[in-house]
């Protein structure tokens, strides 16, 4: 059933996915070269509500709990489990008061409307997997602005997606490299479920009537802890809410 109605309304969702891309890409450019930052960000935002309220045409379904009383007076390092990149934008939307920030890779900033564009102007950091040493550097220019500015951060830790939706096992090094650089930052466990279902079938036809979570679980404060024994609880919990443990 889902693949019978993916393949009926699928054109119509790529119609609209691609036409707020194209109309928010010279979007971004005026409020970016007119307002700044300020009015980049408020375009992205608005740019991510109109992609997650896209997913609605295939009809699917987004839900994002959060009960955790999280604090926009300091950084925050949000830790999620990776399954598509329809991940993102409710992340940026349903978060955009904590100004998350990605880290993405450098092949990304050129090529996509409108998602091109912000990453090379919305403060994230845009590393090379071939050049460790600059994968570092640009990790740690976005701790620096995190600590300026009192941004967040979200690290997918598996370093790919999980294509089956089972998380794999966390990696420690995009955190242990911004928690060294700004040491006040908060860990926050972000749980993602169901977007993978969304891609079973490839890009064609993508899965209708599915049902997208994001939960937000118990902030982790890092204190003198390891930052492994920091990202494996991120980990567990994540997956305990998953069911996956």
């Amino acid at each position: 059933m889902n693949k019978f109605f993916g393949y009926l309304l699928t054109p119509g969702y790529y119609l609209f996915f691609w036409f707020w891309l194209g109309i928010f890409h010279p979007t971004q450019w005026l409020a970016y070269n007119i307002g700044g930052y300020k009015a980049h960000k408020a375009v992205v935002d608005l740019m991510n509500f109109f992609l997650v309220a896209t997913c609605y045409l295939l009809g699917n379904r987004v839900t994002f709990t959060n009960v955790q009383t999280l604090p926009t007076n300091r950084p925050i390092i949000f830790l999620a489990n990776h399954q598509s990149m329809y991940d993102i934008p409710p992340i940026i939307w349903f978060l955009r008061k904590h100004h998350a920030k990605f880290i993405s890779k450098i092949e990304l900033t050129k090529g996509i409307p409108s998602i091109s564009y912000n990453l090379r102007h919305g403060g994230g950091a845009n590393i090379d997997r071939k050049d460790t040493k600059q994968s570092i550097m640009e990790i740690v220019k976005l701790a620096n602005r995190m600590t300026e500015n009192n941004w967040s951060a979200v690290i997918f830790p598996e370093g790919t997606r999980a294509k089956d939706g089972k998380a794999k096992t966390f990696q420690v090094g995009g955190v242990a490299t911004i928690l060294k650089k700004c040491p006040q930052a908060l860990l926050v466990p972000l749980a993602i479920d169901n977007s993978w279902r969304m891609v079973q079938y490839g890009f064609f036809p993508l899965s209708a009537l599915e049902h997208i979570t994001l939960k937000v679980l118990p902030p982790i404060e890092p204190g003198n802890t390891p930052v492994e024994q920091l990202v494996l609880k991120a980990e567990m919990d994540i997956k305990r809410a998953l069911g996956q443990a």
